[in-house]
């Protein structure tokens, strides 16, 4: 539930908002929104950069040795992390069908 208010944009609605824009002319002046990181060579990146906020890893990742590091990098870090059960319910934050790890730049 915490995580819906920060899923990425739809494409199809991508793809309207930026059509409107084209039609109207205007150009995107305000921040970036926050919005959820996923993919493990990114969040890596990103933890390993200090700009990941918390860290959330999926349990049932196959093979298991793509994440079992990532919670003693995060220690390193000092980067909060959780592990969630199901890596489906990571992809339907995304829009994907499943995701190993997940991540927020601000919480």
């Amino acid at each position: 539930k915490f995580l819906k208010n920060h899923q990425p944009e739809p494409p199809a609605q991508k793809k309207t908002r930026l059509r409107n824009m084209a039609a109207t002319g205007k150009t995107e002046t305000s921040k970036k929104p926050v919005v959820v990181k996923y993919g493990l060579n990114l969040v890596t990146a990103l933890v390993e950069k200090k700009k990941a906020q918390l860290v959330i890893i999926a349990h049932d990742v196959d093979p298991i040795e793509l994440v079992v590091w990532m919670p003693a990098l995060c220690r390193k870090m000092n980067i909060p992390y959780c592990i969630v059960k199901g890596k489906s319910r990571l992809g339907r934050v995304v829009h994907k069908k499943n995701a190993a790890v997940l991540c927020l730049n601000v919480v």
